[in-house]
């Protein structure tokens, strides 16, 4: 059996878990690795919070430093949420930054957002049809 695992860099374990679990609706299991690790699911998702030190190498032939200022990436999360107001809310208060305006298209609405180490995080709000209204 295939699984996909997601893991997500952060400068803070307590506070990605925080984030991750109050302003986005994730299930802490556990921790590990002497609790530098965060073990969360979200629906069938599992992600691991991986606490790694601002300005170390990501990789050891990285020419640059990791860094958590907000950043584009073209791997990034979308949530998807039952209501996007309250879901909006709930996540800027738990440290969220809008990146932009909340859109509408024939699938649903789209909000992007930064958590607060930069990583790109949209909220998802369905409409009726879904990605059927723009299915070929």
């Amino acid at each position: 059996m295939s699984q996909l695992l997601i893991n997500i860099d952060v400068p803070d374990i307590d506070v990605g878990v925080s984030f991750y679990v109050n302003g986005l609706g994730f299930t802490l299991v556990r921790t590990l690795f002497e609790k530098s690790v965060a073990e969360l699911v979200l629906g069938q998702a599992t992600v691991y919070l991986i606490e790694q030190a601002e300005e170390t190498k990501p990789f050891p032939a990285a020419s640059r430093p990791r860094t958590y200022e907000r950043h584009w990436t073209p791997v990034h999360l979308d949530v998807v949420v039952a209501d996007m107001s309250a879901a909006l809310e709930k996540a800027i208060a738990a440290g969220a930054t809008r990146s932009g305006g909340t859109t509408t298209h024939d699938w649903g609405t789209l909000t992007p957002l930064s958590d607060p180490f930069g990583h790109g995080v949209c909220l998802l709000q369905f409409s009726p049809a879904g990605y059927d209204a723009v299915a070929e």
